[in-house]
């Protein structure tokens, strides 16, 4: 997995049920984009280191933004 500023982290319920998550990547740790990644969670509004599991995505910013 791999990422930049500004992507977005989807994280699928793990139960059926359980809402989707949705953050922005505000910050990087590592230089290729691997994780640990900053998000700053767009329904809570609040930031958290995340180590994405197997549930999680990336949407890069070419795949959201429109013209």
């Amino acid at each position: 997995m791999k990422a930049a500023v500004g992507d977005l982290l989807v994280i699928e319920g793990a139960r059926q049920g359980e809402p989707r998550r949705i953050g922005m990547i505000i910050a990087l740790r590592h230089d290729d984009g691997s994780p640990p990644y900053d998000v700053r969670w767009l329904d809570e509004e609040h930031e958290t280191l995340v180590y994405p599991g197997p549930d999680a995505r990336i949407e890069h910013r070419e795949t959201f933004r429109t013209s």
